[in-house]
């Protein structure tokens, strides 16, 4: 069993960036990823991060704005985006795939565990 807590969201200026975490307990290699969903809309893939090796994978509407990285001795995941533009507004989701298979990367149902997610809100 995994337990993820997601924190580091508020309200930004566009423009400006954010460093969200994700404190993982419990069995914590796997693969790690964000997602982030506005109302009415679908979960959309932000991000992936391999525990052990560090490999990440992003979404292309992120890549360049967005960092994913990994501290395996805290036992935490960060999303850092850069500047941000209020349509990155959402609630974000760590989420975490830990048993083995051909499970995908990009799609939420990739991953096995989730957090309650932390909202981003980036005014104009």
């Amino acid at each position: 069993q995994v337990r993820l807590e997601e924190s580091g969201g508020g309200l930004v200026q566009a423009g400006g960036s954010l460093r969200l975490s994700c404190g993982a307990s419990g069995q914590t290699f796997g693969r790690y990823g964000w997602f982030r969903q506005a109302p009415g809309t679908t979960r959309e893939f932000v991000a992936a991060v391999f525990w052990v090796t560090g490999g990440t994978y992003y979404a292309d509407s992120l890549k360049g704005r967005a960092t994913i990285s990994r501290d395996n001795r805290k036992n935490m995941v960060y999303l850092q985006i850069n500047s941000l533009k209020p349509e990155d507004t959402a609630t974000y989701y760590c989420a975490v795939r830990t048993s083995a298979g051909d499970y995908p990367i990009f799609g939420a149902t990739g991953y096995e565990y989730w957090g309650q997610g932390t909202q981003v809100t980036v005014s104009s």
